[in-house]
């Protein structure tokens, strides 16, 4: 099972992206992430075998997670030979720091080998993408916007009559 773990947005706030992506789309050509398919990646797992997913409940389940406003605030790429990946970033969240490391801790404690990459919070908005025109920051993104989120999920990675699809395995909502 190829699994990661997510922060999921609501449907307004996917709009948000999606009005981005479009905006992107004028200034080029790319392989655009599905609507359903958004998400803030918090740690990529890889493949899984099934009897360690309880692992992964047990990291997540002792993870504190906290509600928390997420700011949008600008777009960027990272360079890529086939074309590039475009993303959007997030402002600076120290609660979103902080829940990202307890649940790496926690996961390393159940033996999973995680990325050494620092965590650099983006929702990637396309990749494979060639542009014709360079857009300016405000042509993407003229407003910051934001997200009230609280939760984490696990989610499966894999392809559905060739569509890359994400299905959630557990969700763990914060504590009450």
């Amino acid at each position: 099972m190829r699994l990661f773990i997510a922060i999921e947005f609501d449907e307004p706030t996917k709009t948000n992206i999606t009005d981005v992506q479009r905006k992107l789309e004028t200034f080029g050509r790319g392989r655009f992430t599905h609507q359903e398919n958004l998400h803030l990646t918090l740690a990529f797992l890889g493949e899984v075998p099934p009897a360690r997913v309880a692992a992964v409940r047990r990291a997540m389940d002792r993870t504190a997670v906290e509600p928390m406003t997420l700011v949008f605030d600008r777009t960027g790429r990272f360079r890529r030979d086939g074309g590039d990946i475009w993303w959007i970033g997030l402002a600076k969240n120290q609660k979103l720091s902080d829940l990202q490391q307890e649940l790496t801790k926690h996961l390393l404690e159940e033996d999973f080998a995680l990325e050494k990459r620092p965590f650099t919070p983006h929702i990637t908005l396309a990749r494979q993408v060639r542009l014709t025109t360079q857009p300016a920051q405000r042509d993407l993104l003229p407003e910051p916007f934001e997200a009230k989120v609280d939760g984490i999920t696990l989610m499966l990675s894999e392809r559905i009559n060739g569509r890359l699809t994400y299905t959630p395995q557990y969700r763990k909502k914060r504590a009450d």
